[in-house]
C-alpha cells in the first residue's frame, strides 16, 4: 500500500492537467422534472458520457500518466467489475502499454466485451469464494507489472477527484453553489478525490454517499469508526459499488468528511435507470445510479437547496437494461 504521499487539492488540480485533452469534460445537467421532484435544484454530473462509460478512466488516465516509461512498456495490473477495468484498458492503449485486469466471472458480458475491445488480457476469478486482490498481487509480482489500483492510490484518487473540480467550476458558471454533494461509493477512491477538492474549493459543501443495500458499509465503518466488511456472497445490481470494504487510504478522508450515506436498494436503483432513460436521455448502469436514486426516492431531504450527485457509469448489459425498462419503464 502506498501512503508516503497523501492526496491533495493541488495534486486533484494537477491531475487535472494530466489528464487534460484525454478524459472528457462531461456536462453538468439539470432537469425540470428532478427539480420538481426534490424540491430542489439538483445538478448531474453526468460521468456516463465519460470515456469507457464511467468516472473511472480519469482514476486509470491519472495512474498511468505518473508510471515511467519503463514501468508503461512492462504492463500495468487492474483488479476490475469492469468500469475501471475498462479505464485502465483504454488508458494503457493510448500510452501504447500491456494492460492485465482481475475481473470477477460473473461481471456483465459487455464490460468484459469492451476491456478485450481496448486490448485487455483479463484473467478471471470467483468473486465469492476468491480473493481478487491476492491474484493480482501475485500475477502483478509474476510478472513486474504495475499495479492501478481502483480506488486505493493516491493517483487514482485525485484523478477522479477531477470531476469534483469541474462539477464546482461548472456550477459557478451558472451562478450556483452546492450545498450538498452525493457520490455513489464502493472502494471509496471517487468519494475521497471529490471530498479532497472540495474542502479547498468549496468548503460549506456537505459531501454524502450513496451505497447498494448490502454493501453499504462504507457508511456504517464510519459511524462505528473502524472498517467494515461486506459479505460478498450476496449478490447486488450495483456490481460497480460491490466492494467488500473501503479502502485503508481512502478511509481516513471519507471519516473526515462525509457527513451522510444513503443505502439505496435494486429496485429502487432500477426505477431510477427508468426515469434517467425516459427524463434524462441517458443510459445508466445500477451502480452508477446510486446518487441519483438516493435524490429520486427523496431519501435525501434536500428541499430548497442545491444539490450536486454523480451519474458515475452507464455500462449495463443490454439484456438486463431492457428487462428494467420492461418493468419500471
Amino acid at each position: 500500500m502506498e501512503g508516503a504521499r497523501a492526496a491533495t487539492a493541488d495534486g486533484v488540480r494537477a491531475a487535472a492537467q494530466r489528464i487534460k485533452g484525454a478524459a472528457i469534460v462531461t456536462p453538468l445537467l439539470e432537469n425540470e422534472w428532478l427539480n420538481e421532484r426534490a424540491g430542489a435544484r439538483v445538478l448531474i454530473k453526468a460521468e456516463t458520457l465519460q470515456h469507457g462509460g464511467s468516472f473511472k478512466f480519469r482514476g486509470a488516465m491519472n495512474r498511468l500518466s505518473m508510471l515511467s516509461p519503463e514501468e508503461r512498456r512492462r504492463g500495468v495490473l487492474a483488479v476490475s467489475s469492469g468500469n475501471h477495468a475498462q479505464g485502465v484498458a483504454r488508458a494503457a492503449r493510448l500510452f501504447g502499454a500491456p494492460a492485465t485486469i482481475v475481473m470477477p466471472k460473473d461481471a456483465p458480458a459487455f464490460k468484459v466485451a469492451q476491456v478485450r475491445a481496448y486490448g485487455g488480457d483479463i484473467v478471471f476469478y470467483d468473486r465469492y469464494t476468491e480473493d481478487r486482490e491476492a491474484i493480482g498481487a501475485a500475477i502483478a509480482a509474476e510478472r513486474s507489472l504495475a499495479l492501478a489500483p481502483p480506488f486505493d492510490h493516491v493517483d487514482t484518487i485525485e484523478g477522479q477527484g477531477t470531476l469534483a473540480l469541474e462539477a464546482v467550476e461548472q456550477a459557478r458558471a451558472i451562478g450556483a453553489a452546492f450545498d450538498a454533494f452525493i457520490v455513489c461509493c464502493g472502494g471509496g477512491g471517487m468519494t475521497a478525490g471529490c471530498a479532497t477538492i472540495l474542502a479547498d474549493i468549496s468548503p460549506n459543501t456537505e459531501l454524502m454517499i450513496a451505497e447498494p443495500a448490502g454493501f453499504d458499509e462504507t457508511w456504517a465503518s464510519i459511524r462505528a469508526g473502524r472498517r467494515l466488511k461486506a459479505d460478498v456472497a450476496q449478490k447486488t445490481l450495483c456490481d460497480a459499488l460491490a466492494s467488500p470494504t473501503p479502502g485503508e487510504i481512502t478511509f481516513p478522508i471519507l471519516q473526515r468528511h462525509v457527513r451522510a450515506g444513503f443505502t439505496v436498494t435494486d429496485d429502487e436503483v432500477s426505477e431510477t435507470i427508468a426515469f434517467a432513460a425516459k427524463y434524462l436521455k441517458l443510459v445508466v448502469e445500477p451502480g452508477g445510479a446510486a446518487a441519483l436514486a438516493a435524490v429520486y426516492t427523496r431519501k435525501f431531504k434536500g428541499e430548497g437547496k442545491t444539490i450536486g450527485l454523480t451519474l458515475s457509469g452507464g455500462n449495463i448489459d443490454p439484456s438486463l437494461y431492457a428487462t428494467i425498462l420492461g418493468r419500471f419503464g
